[in-house]
């Protein structure tokens, strides 16, 4: 158990809490929807995100986002839970949702996702939401360490995927940082052995966790855990022999 956890991230039974979340990003020109969470409509190998029926888009817009108003989708690797709305079923057929917006796919990411096609897991999510978007001419690939505008920029980030990067945000004298999958959960902040059974290549993994984790540490980067639970927002903290988490609520200043 890690006390610290509590209550945002474990229960009082030492029960890990996640999540899944699309992170949109406004800059004075742009607007930027980072990752696209799991999707409706698609057949999923796993029972909890197989044929969903959510009110994704209906919050989205709820929020003051419509699906034209996002200009840019930006996806920090290729894995089901990170491209599920790049499309929608629309008379059977896949189409992007963000039909006004350029699609920034990772160039390594693609070329190694590409080759996964007749992995049956992998191919799931390619067909229905990655390849649509290529053939709609809405993609543009990206390097690992692209400048996607003034203020936001990719960051390689491997291990989890050849391609995996994060996104470093300066802005008005503040930094913050997105993390994609490199991290999943901030236990992995105390036991950096901890991996994901997803992680690509595990030995790249655990690097990429102590040399991103020590950089946001001693950097005092405002961090958003792409898969940690509500308040997904926080500063790491540098402890005697790891790191923790301390959380910034929404009424927190900086």
């Amino acid at each position: 158990k890690m006390p610290w956890l509590q209550p945002h991230f474990a229960d009082s039974d030492g029960n890990t809490i996640a999540s899944i979340h699309a992170l949109i990003l406004e800059t004075p020109d742009k607007c930027i929807m980072v990752d696209t969470c799991i999707g409706n409509d698609k057949q999923r190998h796993i029972p909890e995100w197989n044929m969903l029926h959510t009110k994704f888009l209906e919050n989205l817009e709820r929020a003051g986002y419509s699906t034209e108003k996002i200009d840019t989708v930006l996806c920090t690797h290729m894995h089901t839970d990170h491209v599920g709305w790049n499309t929608v079923l629309t008379n059977d057929q896949w189409e992007p949702t963000f039909k006004k917006a350029d699609y920034l796919f990772g160039k390594k990411e693609w070329e190694h996702t590409e080759k996964q096609l007749k992995n049956p897991l992998f191919a799931e999510f390619i067909n229905d939401s990655i390849i649509p978007i290529i053939e709609s001419g809405l993609v543009k690939f990206v390097e690992m360490d692209e400048e996607i505008c003034e203020g936001i920029t990719l960051e390689p980030t491997t291990g989890h995927t050849p391609g995996h990067v994060s996104i470093r945000i300066n802005s008005e004298g503040h930094k913050a940082a997105i993390t994609g999958d490199f991290l999943h959960h901030p236990s992995q902040m105390e036991k950096l052995e901890w991996e994901s059974i997803a992680d690509w290549d595990k030995e790249l993994a655990k690097k990429t966790r102590k040399s991103k984790l020590s950089e946001y540490a001693d950097e005092n980067i405002l961090v958003f855990g792409t898969h940690f639970a509500t308040p997904s927002a926080g500063y790491v903290k540098r402890q005697k022999d790891h790191f923790t988490y301390e959380v910034k609520h929404p009424d927190n200043s900086y």
